[in-house]
C-alpha cells in the first residue's frame, strides 16, 4: 500500500467513496442527510489546491485509491479563550467498502498522524456520528478518545 496527497485524477474514485460515506449517514439519519454527494468536481479541484485542506490517499500498487482522508488545518490565534495550538481536523476518512477489513483505514490514519506530527500539529481531531457505531469503534481502536460531545433535542 502507498500513501500520497490526492490528485485531480482521483476525483472519480473520491466521488464513489463520498457516496459510500453519505449512504451510511443517510441511512442512519435520513432526517439530516440527503442522498447526494458532498462536493462537485470543481469543489474537489479547489480543495486539492488548498494547502490548509490536505487530502491524503491510500493507493494500491496500480495507484488506485483505496481510501482517503480529508483534513483541515485549524488554529485559533489570539482567541480570548482557546490556545493557539495547531489542530489537524479529519473531516472525512473513508475506505472503499470492497477493501474494508484489510487495515487500509488503520494504515491511512497512522500515515496522517505521522504527517501531522512531522508538521508541528498538537493534535488530530474528528467528529463521528452516533448513527455510525462501527466508525466509533474503529477510531477508539486507533487510540482516539472523546474530547467533546455534541448533543441535540429534536423538536
Amino acid at each position: 500500500m502507498n500513501f500520497r496527497r490526492a490528485e485531480n485524477k482521483d476525483i472519480p474514485q473520491m466521488h464513489e467513496l463520498l457516496r459510500q460515506v453519505n449512504l451510511v449517514h443517510q441511512i442512519g439519519r435520513p432526517d439530516l442527510f440527503k442522498l447526494h454527494n458532498k462536493y462537485t468536481d470543481e469543489e474537489l479541484e479547489k480543495i486539492l489546491k488548498d494547502e490548509k485542506r490536505p487530502i491524503f490517499a491510500a493507493t494500491d500498487d496500480s495507484d488506485t485509491m483505496l481510501g482517503y482522508c480529508f483534513c483541515v488545518h485549524q488554529q485559533h490565534i489570539n482567541d480570548n479563550l482557546l490556545t493557539d495550538v495547531k489542530t489537524l481536523y479529519i473531516d472525512d476518512l473513508c475506505v472503499d467498502e470492497n477493501t474494508r477489513g484489510q487495515h487500509v483505514g488503520k494504515q491511512l490514519y497512522e500515515y496522517v498522524l505521522k504527517w501531522a506530527k512531522d508538521n508541528g500539529y498538537y493534535n488530530v481531531t474528528l467528529n463521528v456520528w452516533t448513527c455510525n457505531p462501527g466508525a466509533m469503534k474503529f477510531y477508539e481502536s486507533l487510540g482516539m478518545t472523546p474530547y467533546k460531545i455534541g448533543m441535540e433535542q429534536i423538536l
